[in-house]
């Protein structure tokens, strides 16, 4: 596979990535697009060690990064009617809510503990293969990957014990 070859397959997860880092459509589209410019400009000075997609998430994060440190994303602006299709699917209150809980959770982790869950939970990367892309020790990111998952439990009130637990209809207390 030639790196073009590499690069075009790495950008739906990058994709993917970027719109659960963000939050923001539009926003994780440039972002990647910026990523992709970055890694065509530098593929020639890519050393070969790792994989590819490691490389570019590599590039990606670092952008994000770049992004915060800066201040760029200021007031975020939507049109009427983006995304209303989505918005209109009768049914599953129930699941669409408590994944609405988890996603609202995670967008409120520190952003090194978001970065860490996202690559590991989302994209399915291995310890080794995420602290290779974020540049920390394998212990680093699993503290990070630990303390982001308890703070998920205590947001989503799953680590309370099983009889303080808020009682689904129809179900009984065990």
């Amino acid at each position: 596979m030639t790196t073009l070859d590499e690069i075009e397959a790495a950008i739906p997860a990058l994709r993917r990535y970027a719109r659960a880092l963000l939050r923001d459509r539009a926003a994780a589209d440039d972002l990647v697009q910026d990523c992709l410019e970055k890694a065509l400009a530098r593929r020639a000075g890519w050393r070969g060690e790792g994989s590819m997609r490691g490389w570019m998430f590599r590039i990606l994060v670092n952008l994000h990064r770049d992004g915060l440190r800066r201040g760029a994303r200021g007031p975020q602006l939507s049109v009427v009617g983006e995304g209303m299709a989505e918005l209109a699917r009768p049914g599953a209150q129930e699941g669409h809510m408590a994944l609405r809980e988890v996603q609202d959770a995670i967008a409120r982790l520190p952003a090194e503990q978001r970065e860490a869950l996202l690559l590991v939970a989302l994209e399915g990367m291995s310890l080794a293969e995420a602290a290779a892309v974020l540049g920390l020790a394998e212990g680093t990111l699993a503290s990070r990957l630990g303390r982001a998952r308890a703070s998920l439990r205590a947001a989503t009130g799953r680590d309370l014990p099983r009889q303080e637990r808020p009682r689904e209809e129809g179900t009984e207390q065990r």
